[in-house]
Order: structure tokens, then sequence, then C-alpha cells
């Protein structure tokens, strides 16, 4: 039994009906490779072997009795991985536009809280043979870098077949507790908790002030969530459905544009999501009287720690993405300074204050006003916090096998907000940039709209990077 910690239970908080607090990570496999072909059971077996490699996957969320505090994790006694494994058929042809109308549907229903917070879901019927698996992971689970992490281990870059070592010790499930000792641990851990209260406090107002002063001096500063962020048609109160979308575009083209403008591949990535969504609000009519704000989530974790397999250790930057800049050069320019502060900013105050105060978040108002916020649709009475979500992972960059199958494309995005309608994220594969949009279908029921104008947002950057000579002309 392990207690979850405040950001962890924070994401199971957050969800409500038509808040849906989990991520997806989409691997495309070529089975062409795998003797005797693709089989759902053989995919199943497969998966079995490697359980022991996936450790968050056979743990469950306890409720404390009463929420007196967090709940906690407990390795599953009636764990069964045939309630979280799914097959479906996408409908003819089997492109990419089918498959992503059915990962909508797939995103658009939560995740059950009496097993473990994941299923996965194996597309068949794709062209060329391929088979798209789908795994839908609670937030509460692992972020990006924990699934990163979570992936790794289960690919290969070997081709050949093999199977993973056994565990050093066989799976052992927990026995239920009961509320008496529920109770008892709970209140034991919140009065040990609350000592540090006190140095929390000082460390967050000295960190505060050091903040403060630094934007004295500062030239520019990071957009404030509400105050600085326009509404759009995509802001506003979610309904449970989803819609999906994907695209690919070249990794070595966003690497031209980086190295032409002396920025960042972030800066980048951000500035051609920024395009794409303002060539979908132009083509609606919809002017803006301030840039689109983003969110970025960013890792807290240090470059030398040791690979998590779960748990979350993420803040939120806060950047413009200058869509009130004509030029896109200027734009990529804006958006650099930006983000530069906005990290400079964040580490005066620190990746992970929010954190260690979500330690101290009482479970059942928290999630008293979230279904509250979310069913009297109170997103609609004000400005949105931020207009989007835009996340960049980096992902590996040589080919990876499971069990002899080749992962030919690899994409992930995160949930969607109250207010905050569309997500857009990148996994990087190999060359290729894979991007994914989340959104719901209430507010913006095409969002193949939005990642079809990604390339068209790259190319003018390009072309205004580097315009072609006279003599070329």
């Amino acid at each position: 039994m392990e207690r979850m910690t405040g950001m962890d239970a924070g994401f199971l908080y957050m969800e409500t009906p038509s808040l849906h607090m989990h991520t997806l990570k989409i691997g495309v496999i070529d089975p062409g490779g795998v003797q005797g072909g693709y089989t759902f059971e053989k995919f199943r077996e497969e998966l079995e072997k490697r359980l022991h490699l996936l450790p968050p996957f056979r743990r469950r969320v306890v409720e404390i009795p009463r929420g007196i505090h967090h709940p906690v994790w407990i390795e599953d006694p009636n764990f069964d991985l045939a309630r979280h494994l799914k097959r479906t058929q996408v409908p003819a042809p089997g492109g990419t536009r089918e498959m992503d109308a059915v990962i909508g549907e797939i995103a658009s229903t939560q995740l059950r809280r009496d097993r473990p917070l994941w299923e996965i879901w194996a597309l068949e019927g794709l062209q060329d043979g391929h088979v798209a698996f789908v795994a839908k992971i609670h937030h509460a689970l692992a972020d990006g870098v924990a699934a990163a992490a979570l992936l790794a281990n289960v690919l290969s870059a070997d081709p050949e077949p093999t199977d993973p070592s056994p565990p050093a010790q066989p799976w052992r499930p927990d026995p239920i507790p009961d509320e008496k000792e529920l109770k008892r641990i709970a209140r034991a851990d919140r009065r040990a908790g609350v000592r540090g209260i006190p140095t929390l406090y000082k460390e967050t107002r000295a960190r505060g002030r050091r903040l403060a002063k630094h934007r004295e001096t500062a030239t520019v500063r990071p957009p404030r969530p509400i105050r600085d962020v326009p509404r759009t048609s995509f802001n506003g109160p979610l309904s449970p459905n989803r819609v999906f979308a994907t695209t690919t575009l070249g990794l070595e083209e966003f690497k031209r544009a980086k190295s032409a403008l002396g920025v960042t591949l972030n800066d980048i990535v951000l500035a051609v999501a920024g395009g794409a969504v303002r060539r979908y609000l132009d083509a609606r009519g919809e002017r803006l009287e301030k840039s689109l704000v983003a969110g970025v989530p960013v890792s807290s974790d240090k470059a030398d720690d040791v690979a998590r397999l779960g748990g979350n250790k993420v803040s939120n930057m806060f950047t413009t993405l200058a869509t009130d800049v004509a030029d896109p050069l200027a734009r990529v320019r804006a958006i650099h300074e930006i983000t530069k502060e906005a990290k400079v900013s964040q580490n005066i105050l620190g990746a992970d204050t929010m954190a260690n105060w979500l330690e101290y978040a009482p479970p059942r108002p928290f999630n008293w006003f979230m279904r509250q916020y979310s069913r009297r649709g109170l997103a609609a009475r004000h400005r949105p916090p931020i207009n989007l979500v835009v996340s960049n992972v980096s992902g590996p960059r040589t080919p990876l096998y499971i069990a002899g199958a080749r992962l030919a494309a690899l994409y992930s995005v995160g949930p969607i907000l109250e207010g905050i309608g569309l997500n857009i994220t990148v996994w990087s594969y190999i060359d290729q940039m894979n991007f994914a949009a989340i959104a719901c279908r209430d507010l913006l029921p095409d969002v193949h709209q939005v990642t079809d104008g990604l390339s068209d947002a790259l190319d003018e950057l390009l072309k205004a990077a580097d315009p072609p000579s006279p003599s070329a002309r």
C-alpha cells in the first residue's frame, strides 16, 4: 500500500462526467515481421509476458473514507488482464481519418475506478495490415515522462523477437485494507504532513518575493492566465464527447527552421501550432483581440533522476503564441523571448512548489468544486484560464520493435480541461514529428481542420526563414 502524492490525487479530484483525466498513447505497428502474423490472442500473450515491466498496470486506487486524506495505491487482488484489453475494427478503407474517428470515440468515456486505471484497445483493419494500439492511461497513473519510460520498458531496438527476462520476484497482490485501517493510517499521515506547512509557506513566500523583484527589471512578461487570454469558440464548458486527429510532419524541417532562426525546437512547435489554430479561427471569421495563450507542460524531473515508471512530476509554463503578430519571423521571435522569460520565472518560483502545496489539498472540497463548476457550466461565465495546451515530447531516434513487430508511428495526447477545449501534442519518433490533437466535439467539431493547417503553418515559416534567391524567383 502506498499513499498517492497530492499531484497524482489531484488528477483524480479534477475528473467529472465531462472532464476525463486520461491520456492517450497510440502506437501503430507493422506486424509483417511477426512469425504467423498478428492475432489479438498473440498480443495478449506478449503483453502478459511484460506486465512485470509495467508496475503501475496492476495497481488500483482505494479511496479513504470521508476523504480525510489522499487515496492509496494497492496491488489489485482482483486484477484480470482481460478486463483491460479491448479490440475493435476500423471502418474501411482503414486510413488515418477512420482510425482517428475510432480513437475519438475511445477517448469519450471515462476509465472505471474499480480496477487499475488503464485499458488498451487494438484497432484492427488498418491499411497495409497495420494495427494501432491505443493505451488509455489515467493521468494519476503516469505523466508523459513516466509513460515514455513504461513504453521504453516493453520496446526493443532489436528486430529479432525475444522474450523479456522473468521478474526477479513473483508479483503479490495486496489485501484491500478495511476502513478502520485506512482512517488510522490517513490520520497519522496527515498529522506528520502538516508539520511541513510553515517551512513550505516561508519558502513559497521567499520565492514569490524574488519573482516580484525579478519582474521589476524584466523586459518581457509572460501572459497572465485569464486576464491576458482571449475568448475563442473552443474555450467553454465541456461535454463528454471528444474528437481526435493526427498528422505527421518531418523532423528535419523543424530542425531547419530552428537553426535558421536561432531558437529552440519547442519555439518552432509553438509557432506552428499557433499558426494552425490561427488559420482555423480565420476561416471561421473569428477575430481575436489578443494573442492565443498556451499552457506548456514541463517536467520537473532532474537530469540525473532515475527513470520513473509512474506518477507525476510536472508543472505548467504559460506562453504567448503571438497569433496577433502578422509576420511569421517576428511571431517566432516573440514566442522565443516570452518562453525564455517564462522558464526563468518558473525556475525562480520553483517547478515543484505547486506540487508541494497539492499535498495539503482537501480531497472532498476539491472534487466537489470541480463537479459543481462542470455541472453548472461556469467556464462560460469568464475568460478561459488559457486557450489550449501544446506539448512537445522528445521520442526515440531509432526504430523500435515489440515481439518482432516494427513500431511505425507513435502519437500521444493529454486531456482537455473545462474552458480549455483543445490539446495539441507532438511526439517525435525517428525522423517524424507525430502530431495528435484532441478537442471537445461540441466546441470544435472537426479537429482535423486544425491539424490540416500544421503543414501550411510550417511551410509559411520555412519560406520566411529561407526565402528564395532573386535568381530562383
